[in-house]
């Protein structure tokens, strides 16, 4: 837009600023919200966040705010007010405690569910952390071209299994012989993952039971740890599996946002989150040869 007018962002941050000012008197956002998906987004190093809460039932942004702290969070069940907070029912979000600290306070008949993607890769960072200590380790020991290999296995280590090359399952069945400590750890990932894929809830707490003692028992430090979170966070993960809820709608919008900083490097956070109000938060008015959303 500002390439299209030639003029400056701050130019269409005011315009942006105007006609959102105009729309959100007449539409209000948080009227109807029962599931509610809340999660933070990095819109500049130094670690500048967003804290975004979306609708599941609509997809749209209902809030944003600067900054992920409690503080940030209680404006927006401020916003909302006590008796639409207490008509949510289903809140997803990552592990972030501020979180869960504030909606068991502002809304606590709302069931809190752990957003899938975020326990996955928890998992998977931990295999990454157990890939690069193994590695380290053989190079410590003089072995640098069996730490070359083992350097090289990421992909298919980090890869979903239906999406495996023939190489990468070459790679994994080489790790399967040569690197048992490699390949529980690789095992102990997808049977997380297959904990949101079982579909019936008491398959998944079959299936979620027994992870904390097999991670603890795989001597890989990284899960023993991750062992300790999983056990904590047990009924949450088994909550968004029974109600099927992620924070999936909510990061399609992040990353939405992350192109739109892309576009307009050194925008401020209050026209970022105009502008993800603008296009994400069906405020945007009717235009000229195309439906609004």
């Amino acid at each position: 837009m500002a390439v299209l007018l030639r003029i400056a962002w701050r130019s269409v941050s005011g315009i942006v600023t105007r006609v959102l000012a105009e729309r959100a008197g007449a539409v209000d956002r948080l009227a109807g919200l029962r599931r509610i998906g809340i999660d933070e987004i990095s819109y500049r190093k130094g670690q500048r966040y967003l804290l975004v809460v979306t609708c599941h039932h609509t997809g749209r942004v209902v809030w944003a705010g600067t900054e992920r702290t409690k503080q940030t969070l209680s404006r927006f069940f401020d916003a909302l007010g006590a008796e639409r907070a207490a008509a949510l029912t289903h809140v997803s979000a990552d592990g972030a405690e501020f979180i869960h600290t504030v909606v068991a306070a502002r809304a606590p008949q709302a069931l809190l569910c752990l957003d899938p993607f975020h326990v996955v890769a928890w998992a998977t960072k931990a295999l990454d952390e157990a890939r690069r200590a193994l590695a380290a380790q053989l190079r410590h020991g003089g072995r640098a071209d069996d730490a070359v290999t083992i350097t090289n296995t990421r992909w298919a280590l980090v890869t979903n299994p239906q999406s495996l090359s023939t190489e990468q399952r070459s790679t994994l069945a080489g790790i399967q012989a040569t690197n048992g400590p490699l390949y529980r750890g690789y095992l102990l990932k997808e049977q997380l993952r297959a904990v949101f894929q079982a579909g019936d809830p008491a398959a998944a707490k079959r299936l979620l039971t027994g992870w904390p003692a097999w991670a603890k028992r795989c001597r890989l430090p990284a899960f023993v740890k991750l062992a300790t979170t999983i056990t904590k966070f047990r009924q949450l993960i088994l909550n968004a599996v029974e109600h099927g809820l992620s924070n999936a709608r909510s990061e399609a919008t992040n990353t939405h946002l992350r192109l739109l900083t892309r576009r307009s490097y050194g925008m401020s956070p209050e026209s970022l989150i105009a502008m993800a109000e603008l296009t994400r938060g069906g405020l945007c008015p009717p235009l000229p040869g195309r439906a609004a959303t």
